[in-house]
């Protein structure tokens, strides 16, 4: 994980790459002068915007706050012509706990909605405004909205799922692993049927990083910060998707989770992608660059088994 400002520069190879696409595409001036602020996934996901021909084919549902901060965000997208009750996942963003934007993020709505899931893209605190444990104590909170609120909406509350990139991997995982925060908003693991982290980490001490030193340096006890503290019997399936050409969030971290989590029992499925960036696993969830399906087609075996309508599926491994 890298600072703030290397936070922006990493992400650069996703804007000219698809700064072109767009600019190509006529999304024209507004997509442009979002780029050159470093905003590359709004690049990103203009672009899967005009290829799959607007948002005709998800319905916005919810965007709202469920806190105080200006982060404390989050938006809810059914598919059009939705009936009943449909699994839900909820997607959490990654940007070193100092950035990032929900709303960026609708074209993982416009991938799963278009595979039958409602889909919330939650927000939470970010760094210097907040530190660890803040963006755990939102992500519990999202969850508690979306528990409360889904069946309203479309969503099935009892078949809930969740997805993270990067920092947002890492806060997944913790929400997974970490029963206290589900807890602490009176909800208990099973609340989630099963987690999906893209390029997550799982095991960084010592803190060697802007990001990592901001977010978590002042936490009283180090190794709590840590998802492989966490691994414990029973904890929900959980999907490690990471690229081996990942020189951000070594592979290591996701390698080294799922070797506890196999030595606890609990069901888990690693995946490596050849030639696969921490950018570029984020890219493949989004148009044009979901024509390589390999992040895609690991991700939706494993969400229709976790959010299958029977609840013993979480003892069928992921």
């Amino acid at each position: 994980m890298t600072g703030t400002a290397k936070g922006k520069r990493r992400m650069g190879w996703i804007g000219w790459t698809v700064l072109g696409l767009v600019l190509l595409g006529g999304i024209g001036v507004y997509a442009f002068r979002r780029a050159l602020e470093n905003n590359a996934v709004a690049v990103l996901d203009g672009a899967d915007k005009l290829l799959n021909g607007g948002d005709g084919a998800i319905r916005q549902v919810a965007d709202l706050r469920y806190g105080k901060d200006p982060a404390q965000k989050l938006e809810m997208f059914v598919p059009q012509g939705a009936n009943g009750r449909l699994p839900v996942l909820i997607f959490v963003h990654g940007g070193s706990w100092a950035g990032g934007d929900p709303h960026d993020y609708r074209f993982i709505a416009r991938t799963f909605c278009a595979q039958g899931y409602a889909v919330v893209l939650a927000g939470y605190r970010l760094y210097p405004k907040a530190q660890f444990p803040a963006m755990l104590e939102d992500g519990a909170a999202a969850v508690r909205w979306v528990h409360d609120h889904a069946a309203q909406l479309g969503g099935d509350p009892a078949r809930i799922a969740l997805m993270g990139h990067s920092a947002g991997a890492y806060n997944v995982a913790m929400l997974t692993l970490d029963p206290q925060y589900l807890r602490a908003v009176g909800l208990d693991d099973s609340a989630i049927r099963g987690t999906i982290a893209l390029a997550g980490p799982f095991d960084f001490l010592p803190l060697d990083s802007d990001a990592t030193i901001h977010s978590f340096g002042n936490a009283p006890d180090l190794a709590k910060t840590q998802p492989i503290t966490f691994v414990r019997k029973n904890a929900p399936p959980l999907l490690l998707v990471t690229g081996d050409a990942d020189t951000r969030v070594r592979p290591r971290n996701s390698q080294k989770l799922a070797q506890l989590l196999t030595q606890a029992g609990v069901p888990n499925q690693p995946v490596l992608l050849d030639g696969v960036t921490h950018e570029k696993i984020i890219m493949m969830f989004a148009q044009p660059f979901a024509r390589d399906r390999r992040a895609i087609d690991a991700v939706l075996p494993f969400l229709e088994r976790v959010t299958a309508q029977s609840v013993a599926v979480q003892a069928a491994g992921g």
